[in-house]
Formats: structure tokens, sequence, C-alpha cells
């Protein structure tokens, strides 16, 4: 009985989660083009949303979170960067590391994307109030990020772990 029950809860879960995907996808048109009128790519927007103006990433940083390698991170960057955007720091207390950060040009482009990001296409606007106050409390029980990204970091290091001889 409790595997019918996780089963059917399964079933629900991803039929709402392509509904969520497809609506997605149906308005990406939408942030497409606030992108392309500033020249940006969907990584560059990603990247952006990571960075800061005060707090600076190390780019082992930055690879792990977008779940890319180093280099394709460095790539990322360098474009921020041709465009005033982002900035590579050096640290006073190692000069091998370095920070980046947003300029206050990408601080700028940043808060402009995310508020053409974050107003809601028509679609979602044509919906009942009580229809958008479901979807909120149902979207406000979602795990924040923290939660979401800490557990493959444990994974990974359990199994760099795994791999080490036996001492």
């Amino acid at each position: 009985m409790l595997c019918d029950v996780s089963a059917k809860k399964a079933v629900l879960a991803r039929h709402a989660w392509k509904l969520m995907f497809d609506f997605l996808m149906r308005t990406a048109s939408q942030r497409t083009a606030s992108l392309g009128r500033r020249g940006l790519t969907p990584n560059d927007a990603r990247a952006l949303g990571t960075l800061n103006l005060d707090e600076g990433r190390t780019m082992r940083s930055l690879a792990e979170e977008w779940g890319c390698d180093a280099s394709n991170a460095t790539w990322i960057v360098d474009r921020l960067e041709t465009v005033g955007l982002a900035e590579r720091r050096m640290v006073r207390h190692d000069r091998r590391i370095k920070l980046v950060t947003l300029t206050p040009k990408g601080q700028k482009t940043k808060a402009d994307l995310m508020k053409e990001f974050h107003t809601p296409p028509p679609e979602l606007l044509d919906l009942e109030r009580v229809d958008l106050e479901v979807l909120q409390r149902v979207l406000e029980n979602l795990p924040p990020k923290q939660v979401l990204s800490a557990a493959p970091d444990r994974r990974r290091r359990d199994k760099r772990q795994d791999r080490r001889p036996n001492a």
C-alpha cells in the first residue's frame, strides 16, 4: 500500500513538474528577448545571478555551482569581463587567488534583468486570484536553494573519500 501511495505521488509530481517546465519553456522567448537586447546569453544570466558587487567568488566555486569544468567557467567570466559586467580581483593575502565580482555596470544589468525576469507573463496574470494564491503557497513550500545545492556537494566529497587508499 505504501509503495502504491509513493508511486501515485511520483506520478503527480512528474505531471506537475512537466506542466511547470512546459510553461517555462513556452515563456522562454520573453527571457531570451530580454537577454538579446543586452547581447547576453542564458549562461551569462546564470553567471550574473551568482555574482555580486562586494563579495568575490573563486573560479572553482563558480564552476562547482554552475556544474561545469573550470575552463568553461573561465570562458563565461572572460565574456562578462569583455562587456564590462564582471572583473577579477587579486586577493591581498594570496596573489595566486583571483575573485570574480560584478562591476557597477554588472550590478545594474543584473538588477534590470531580474526585474524583467520577475515580471509575470500574461498567462499568469490571466489566472484567478485564488489560483495564484494557491500556486504561491505551493511554490513557497519548496526547499530553499541552499538545501537543494548542499546534497550534491556532500555526495561528491564522499566519493572522493571512498577513492582514498586505506592508511
